[in-house]
């Protein structure tokens, strides 16, 4: 089943009561499936097709789970709700998050990357000639306020751009600035519909310059999970992992509607043509079954990228976190 969350984002905070926390075993429903709830991170959307995907079509509940996918506001507090068992899993956007939980000395791990690329995008005004991410500098990047400490902290780091080129704020002022500016730049994502929106708000088609192809080697659709869980729950999460795993090679290749379908009873903004572009890029770009996965199957992750993306985000962290403690491959099917 799908539902939301109502707490919003309040940073790291919570990090010292996750470390302290301890895990025992997933309870069971009364039918004897093991109970999963797994924050989303954010309001749904693309980003969660595959597991909506799987939901939908009976994948987890076929493997003994009973998946529980909660929605939230821009943000949603990860560490906050693991720490205080709201969830048992969650969905991470990019490789900072957990990175930045081991820094914090945080027990967990993403046993899981969905997305082989980042679904991050730069949008410009047509007509320019924009081979690359080096003709950045100089240009305003508009952005939502969480990417300042984020993706901005490895683009500004990578190109040598200035601090006061960063542009917080909300998406409608965004949108307006974008439109009247025809040097600034937009970040936006691929898997909420991103340049398919912006284009209708702003009266033109943007140009979309693409990090993951430029160098930018952040995972996404990250699935989270404390160190305590993974280990006293390795069926079940090895379960949830091959469900995802039928859902996404469903969603991406085969018919997504019933996936859509739940997505948009979580976030009924969200219109159905912002998904269908979402999927069709998720296609074209090979996003699901591209990079890794290609090699190792869906949901892979190697130790090169990891390393990769630790050696350029070195200063995005409160301390120098130790890349070989932020994911495990034991869980996925390969490895099973």
């Amino acid at each position: 089943m799908a539902g939301a969350l109502g707490l919003s984002a309040v940073g790291l905070s919570a990090v010292g009561a996750l470390s302290a926390c301890s895990r025992t075993p997933a309870p069971t429903d009364e039918s004897g499936r093991v109970r999963l709830r797994v924050a989303a991170g954010g309001p749904a959307d693309a980003l969660h097709g595959g597991f909506y995907q799987a939901l939908a079509v009976g994948a987890y509940e076929r493997r003994g789970l009973n998946v529980e996918i909660l929605s939230g506001p821009p943000g949603a507090d990860i560490p906050a709700l693991l720490a205080a068992s709201a969830v048992e899993l969650a969905i991470g956007r990019d490789s900072f998050l957990p990175l930045r939980l081991i820094a914090e000395r945080a027990p967990v791990k993403a046993v899981a990357a969905f997305l082989q690329k980042d679904p991050v995008v730069l949008l410009a005004h047509p007509g320019q000639q924009l081979e690359d991410l080096t003709v950045l500098r100089g240009r305003k990047l508009l952005m939502e306020p969480r990417d300042q400490d984020g993706f901005w902290t490895w683009l500004r780091a990578r190109f040598d751009l200035a601090a006061d080129q960063a542009q917080p704020g909300a998406v409608d002022d965004n949108l307006k600035a974008f439109r009247d500016d025809a040097d600034s730049v937009l970040i936006a994502r691929l898997t909420d519909g991103g340049p398919e929106a912006v284009a209708r708000a702003v009266g033109f088609q943007p140009l979309i310059l693409s990090p993951a192809e430029d160098g930018y080697p952040s995972y996404s659709g990250l699935v989270l999970a404390p160190n305590a869980f993974a280990r006293d729950n390795a069926q079940a999460l090895r379960n949830f992992i091959a469900a995802s795993v039928e859902g996404w090679r469903d969603y991406v290749h085969g018919d997504g509607a019933k996936g859509d379908a739940l997505i948009r009873r979580a976030h009924p903004d969200l219109p159905q043509r912002a998904l269908d572009a979402a999927r069709a890029a998720l296609r074209a770009r090979a996003m699901v079954d591209g990079g890794d996965a290609a090699l190792y199957g869906l949901g892979a992750m190697t130790p090169e990228r990891w390393q990769a993306f630790a050696d350029q985000t070195q200063g995005a962290y409160p301390a120098a976190p130790d890349w070989r403690e932020a994911f495990t491959s034991q869980y996925l099917p390969s490895r099973g």
